[in-house]
């Protein structure tokens, strides 16, 4: 038991898990799973309990049972001890202070990264000022390869992400043509299917190829179907470059997206048996979301934070190129407004890096919730100045497949002009050198088509 007084109240938090959904800020999803605090005072308590609880705990009281649970077995099994022996005298308190001194420099948080647990970096989050969440994410500096170089400092890279609601090729290809031309689309350009078939997703796995290698763009695709769609489409021969999944925190969540730890490293062995990669071979692609185990009734009584942090030790396992928190798209029901909405962009974001994933985001939200553009905006500009590896690229920021409001092609050139953040170099090179981008990483100014598209831009989409 966790207890502590504060206004001559006594607070009793059974569990860890308690303590640490009782600590959390307030958002929607907790009050509806009935795990939050009950005021502001009582999340105060457990936050100051919580600072006093030493990170060893986490290895001995497991907030999901380790015989339940895959992915606490996964934590505790995989653990690196070794590289948690720096830090293994501290608190939370004392690891949140640690984590804004000088010693902690960028080295020094690589190489404990495997000694960290998701569960840890949750909690330290949770009694972190946004300012905080910046700092410290921004020394973090993760990078991976597969045609181009993503997560060098000074760079921010998107995703291009052309969907259409019929997956007509034309309307992919005008979309995809559009982003091009602002420069986006060095993350990967990745499609979300409007339907998760074979026939469809080979369909746009072999467009976006043919556009890539058509215009040798040092870029790499991705259709975001289920990964046993996407294991029968590479056994057709399929050009599958990245391999996308939804992952949670929990096994029972994972259960309810049809998937376990074995389907996922047999997808990655699939991928890599391919050899599409010219740089590296980080071939994995996952997104996830604070709520997703929530909304499955898969939560194990956890707070929503720690869900999604406990998702990262999956992708983790699998050395992914990219990780994207879908941070708005589940909706007010888990995430009510802006105010919630940035704080948990910025978690996800902080505890994703510290833990050695290369982490993006889709500063996005949905049309039923408390939020607008200026509160994207806001957080578009925070996790870009955290160093966020990348973010969407969608035309006009409004995605009508999906139907929610994401990033812009301009929010991308917005965000890297203000801050002088350039595309992977190996795109950016590109760019430049078909006259899109100039030296000075500004949009070119052009009344026509450039000549690399002019011969063939018809053929595009059949």
């Amino acid at each position: 038991m966790y207890k502590t007084s504060v206004a001559h109240l006594t607070y009793d938090f059974k569990t860890l898990r308690n303590l640490m959904a009782k600590a959390t800020p307030p958002r929607s999803g907790d009050y509806l799973a009935g795990v939050a605090a009950a005021n502001n005072l009582e999340r105060v308590a457990a936050q100051c309990t919580l600072a006093e609880v030493p990170l060893k705990q986490f290895l001995n009281e497991a907030l999901v049972p380790y015989e339940h649970d895959e992915i606490t077995r996964l934590i505790i099994d995989e653990h690196d001890s070794a590289a948690f022996a720096p830090i293994s005298h501290l608190t939370v308190g004392d690891f949140r202070n640690w984590l804004l001194s000088e010693q902690a420099t960028t080295e020094v948080l690589t190489s404990i990264s495997q000694g960290l647990t998701p569960e840890m970096v949750a909690a330290v989050s949770k009694i972190m000022r946004i300012q905080d969440l910046i700092l410290v994410a921004k020394k973090c500096r993760i990078i991976t390869q597969f045609r181009n170089t993503i997560g060098l400092e000074k760079r921010l890279s998107t995703r291009l992400q052309p969907n259409h609601p019929t997956d007509n090729p034309a309307g992919v290809a005008a979309s995809l043509l559009d982003g091009l031309l602002y420069g986006c689309g060095d993350a990967v350009i990745g499609i979300n299917p409007a339907t998760d078939n074979l026939e469809a997703t080979s369909r746009l796995l072999h467009m976006l190829n043919e556009v890539i290698e058509r215009y040798q763009i040092p870029t790499q695709s991705c259709v975001l179907a289920h990964v046993t769609t996407t294991l029968k489409a590479i056994a057709q021969g399929a050009p599958v470059d990245l391999v996308f999944q939804s992952i949670a925190g929990t096994q029972k969540a994972n259960d309810s997206f049809g998937i376990n730890l074995n389907v996922l490293n047999e997808a990655r062995l699939a991928a890599l048996e391919l050899g599409r990669g010219t740089l590296g071979n980080n071939c994995m692609y996952f997104e996830t979301g604070q709520g997703s185990a929530l909304s499955a009734n898969a939560h194990e009584g956890m707070d929503q934070q720690t869900c999604e942090v406990r998702a990262y030790a999956v992708a983790r396992k699998f050395k992914p190129l990219l990780v994207n928190t879908v941070v708005g798209f589940i909706g007010p029901e888990y995430l009510y407004d802006g105010k919630q909405i940035i704080r948990a962009g910025l978690e996800d974001h902080f505890c994703g890096k510290l833990l050695g994933l290369p982490m993006g985001c889709d500063v996005c939200y949905t049309n039923h919730a408390e939020a607008d553009q200026d509160d994207m905006d806001s957080l578009l500009t925070q996790l870009a100045v955290a160093g966020n590896t990348f973010i969407m690229g969608i035309p006009g920021a409004d995605d009508v497949m999906l139907n929610y409001q994401s990033t812009s092609f301009h929010d991308a050139l917005y965000v890297r002009q203000v801050l002088g953040l350039r595309p992977a170099p190996e795109f950016d090179r590109w760019l430049q050198q078909h006259g899109i981008f100039n030296a000075e990483n500004q949009l070119q100014q052009k009344t026509e088509l450039p000549a690399l598209f002019k011969t063939s831009i018809q053929k595009l989409g059949g």
